[in-house]
Parts: C-alpha cells; sequence; structure tokens
C-alpha cells in the first residue's frame, strides 16, 4: 500500500505487490450527474488491496449517503504512480478525492497549493499527534488516514522468552544480555535472525532505531534535511542503528545462513521458534498467518531498544491518507469532504477491519480493532498508550540514500566496520540530496 521508495522496498519483502493498470482521468468540478446525484471520482492504487477495499468502501459510503455517486479510478503506484500525481495536481486534472502518501512524499505534492486544507473538520481530533505531523504542513492539515500502522522494531518468540525466563528488554545491553542467554542456554535457537538473502531486511537496525534518535533529539530529522553537521550518521545518536548491526556480528549472535536466509524463512524460523528475534517489520505477521496460523499469537514484539530506557520507542510506518485535490469546488468539495469523514466513521472502521492487513494500532481513536488481530498488535499498543511512539525517518525527511541495503548487509557481515559504513551512507545522503536540489548541500 505504500509508494515511498523505502516503503515500496520494505513492504516488497512483506509481500504486497503493485499491478499496474491503466488510468482513466477525472478531475474535481462542481455539478452533478445527469440523474440529479452529485458525482465525485476517488483515485486509488491499482493493486488487489487497494482496489479491492476502495470498492467496499465506495459501497457502504453510497449505501449511506444514496445522493452521492462515487466513481472509482485506479493508476499504479510506485514512482510512476509519484509522477501521475504531480502531473495531475499541476495541471489540475486531479480526481476529487484520492489515496496517497503521507509524510515526506506528500510535501513533494506541494500540498499549500494543490491540497485541500481539511484541519477544521471534526475528525482531525481523533488522530494521533504523529500522525498529524505527517499529513501537515504549517499553513494546514491535508490528510485522514486509511489503514493501520506499522512497527520497525523486533518481533520475537514468545515461548523461547517464557522457558528461558527472559523479560522484554528495554536497553541495548539488556537486548545482548538476553541474546547472549539465548545463545548459551537455548539449545541451538538462534538469538537473533538476519535475512540477507532479501537485502532490504538488513536495514532495521538502522531505520527501526529512528525513533529512539528522535527521542534524544526531536529535532534531528530537520536537522539531518538542512545538512547540518552534527545530524549525520557518523555521530550519536544517529550511529547507534550501525554499531548495533555490527555488534551482533561480531558477537555471534546470528543465524550461520544469514547471508542466504530470506525474509519469509526468517519468519518461519521465528515462528517455530528455530529463531528468537528478528529486527523486521510488523506487517510481516502476515506471513506467519499464512504459512503458520497456529503460531501467529506465540510472536510479541518489543522497540528495538536505545542505550537509555527513557529513550526507547518504537518506530512506526504511518499509514497513507485520504486527500482532496484544491480543483474540488461547491456540491463535489461538500460530497467529498462527506467521503473523507465516512472513512473515519464506524462504517469506514469497519471497512478497514474487514478488508485490511493489520499489523498496527489505528492512529485515529475513530477505530478500534477487531479482537482477531495478531498479538503482537496490542504490544505496539502499549507503546501508543504510554507515548513511546515515533515516526520512520522517511515521514519527517525526503532523504534516503538508495544503497543503504548494500552498506547494511556489509556492516551486518563484518565486511565493513560501522564507522565504514556510516561515513559511506552520510555520502550516499550527500548525493541523494544532492539530486533533489536541496538548500544547504
Amino acid at each position: 500500500m505504500k509508494s515511498s521508495p523505502t516503503r515500496r522496498m520494505l513492504l516488497a519483502g512483506a509481500g504486497i505487490a503493485a499491478l499496474a493498470l491503466p488510468l482513466a482521468a477525472c478531475s474535481g468540478g462542481g455539478g452533478g450527474s445527469s440523474d440529479g446525484k452529485i458525482e465525485i471520482s476517488y483515485l486509488t492504487q491499482s493493486d488487489d488491496a487497494n482496489t479491492n477495499q476502495a470498492k467496499a468502501l465506495i459501497a457502504a459510503f453510497e449505501k449511506a449517503n444514496p445522493d452521492i455517486t462515487v466513481k472509482l479510478e485506479t493508476q499504479p503506484g510506485g514512482t510512476e504512480g509519484d509522477n501521475l500525481m504531480k502531473t495531475k495536481l499541476s495541471t489540475d486534472s486531479m480526481n476529487d478525492v484520492f489515496h496517497y502518501n503521507s509524510g515526506s512524499l506528500l510535501q513533494a505534492l506541494n500540498p499549500d497549493q494543490t491540497l485541500v486544507n481539511l484541519s477544521d473538520e471534526d475528525w482531525v481530533s481523533d488522530l494521533t499527534d504523529d500522525f498529524k505531523a505527517v499529513v501537515s504542513t504549517d499553513n494546514g492539515l491535508y490528510g485522514a488516514p486509511w489503514g493501520t500502522s506499522f512497527a520497525g522494531a523486533v518481533l520475537y518468540n514468545k515461548k523461547v522468552y517464557e522457558k528461558l525466563g527472559l523479560e522484554i528488554p528495554t536497553t541495548w545491553d539488556e537486548f545482548i544480555a538476553n541474546s547472549e542467554k539465548i545463545k548459551a542456554e537455548g539449545g541451538g535457537v538462534t538469538p537473533i535472525l538476519q535475512s540477507f538473502g532479501d537485502t532490504w531486511t538488513s536495514q532495521l537496525f538502522v531505520l527501526g532505531d529512528f525513533a529512539n534518535v528522535s527521542a534524544v533529539n526531536p529535532d534531528w530529522a530537520e536537522e539531518y534535511t538542512a545538512n547540518d553537521p552534527k545530524a549525520k550518521y557518523v555521530e550519536e545518536p544517529a550511529f547507534a542503528g550501525f554499531a548495533h548491526g555490527a555488534e551482533v556480528f561480531e558477537k555471534g549472535l546470528l543465524n550461520e545462513d544469514f547471508a542466504s536466509m530470506t525474509n519469509a524463512q526468517a519468519m518461519d524460523a521465528l515462528a517455530t521458534g528455530a529463531g528468537a528475534q528478528y529486527p523486521i517489520l510488523s506487517a510481516n505477521i502476515s506471513q506467519v498467518q499464512q504459512d503458520n496460523p497456529d503460531k501467529v499469537d506465540d510472536i510479541g514484539t518489543f522497540a528495538l531498544p536505545a542505550a537509555d530506557a527513557d529513550d526507547t520507542s518504537i518506530t512506526m510506518w504511518q499509514p497513507n491518507a485520504i486527500y482532496i485535490a484544491k480543483t474540488t469546488e461547491g456540491d463535489k468539495l461538500e460530497a467529498a469532504k462527506k467521503f473523507v469523514a465516512f472513512a473515519n466513521s464506524d462504517e469506514g472502521c469497519q471497512v478497514q477491519n474487514e478488508g485490511g492487513s493489520i499489523a498496527g494500532p489505528y492512529v485515529t481513536s475513530a477505530c478500534t480493532l477487531p479482537d482477531d488481530v495478531p498479538a503482537l498488535v496490542a504490544d505496539i499498543q502499549a507503546y501508543f498508550d504510554s507515548g513511546k511512539t515515533g515516526s520512520a525517518l522517511e515521514f519527517l525527511s525526503p532523504i534516503k540514500g538508495p544503497n543503504l541495503e548494500n552498506i547494511t548487509v556489509a556492516v551486518g557481515s563484518g565486511i565493513t566496520s560501522a564507522e565504514e559504513g556510516a561515513a559511506q551512507y552520510d555520502d550516499d545522503v550527500k548525493k541523494q540530496a544532492q539530486q533533489l536540489g536541496l538548500e544547504g548541500w
């Protein structure tokens, strides 16, 4: 469902594919259809999951609002979809309502000029602060959430933890101590799974640590984007992600086949208890639901720990959002606002519960999770309840070097030192920022 570079790469490993179907363009005007109904158009990505949920949402909305018709349009996700979004908005040919990323890719759409400010809508007060931040500018709030969040954290086997009498670690030293006990007393259970056969999975020690970075310095993402010399991966607190990836290799805490193991194999090892801990996305619980459904509730999750327990927070990937194009006016605008509000009503939340893949909490109090969600969702919710969450960096900055997964594979394999890897990534980031034409680079 996500279409940013990081999210596309990560979710590809979680089994979410995008199917390219043609787009029938539709612009937003201010009239009705020939039968007297108001007609608006809704644009979403053309993969099966998004299309099916959109159809369900539209059916429920039209039943509750018989005077409004919603025409569904689809387009590819990924880079092609990003470019189509920008083109349609810049040429005033965007659909009335559309589904797209939150975070830095939203900012690339120039929302102050192209989207309707929804900050005065009643449902805004139900949103988490983290989500508000990734659909807002200084001038307005533009999106309503669609779907749940998910975490970049450590998935762990509860039965292994129970057998060895382990407690959830809140500091990095406690995590290492747990891992060393598993190695010594676990009877062959792998302490920490790594799956470099799918290279994207190597990034989690860095990407999943970002909420801890933000806890130490809430302005780090802004400073990083502005090329502040202190906000670099060779410097703490961001260096910790590289250091951690190197440390677990050096201490022999990984599976022997870490270089070739795939993400699916790692999830199987975790579910069956062959492995105890796996830094990965909570969205990967779908693999267990598919392959080991009787083991789903054996999997829990905890935040990648910081050096100090007070800084330990869980890193969240925020859901996509639904937006209204500024070209939508008159009766169509009122209908579009009803549609967006409906998505976060009881009926809209039910559509999300029935059709979505749930791997984390909702970011709006308007929606309640069903009773049959994976047990790890409750673990993530506990961090929400205690205010110990933070968005992944990609939601707060447009800069992500394209070579991170190759660098983290080398660091995590003992080929490159943590210091060298962090320096390489800072250089990678610089090149990408220059390509984006950002000021100060």
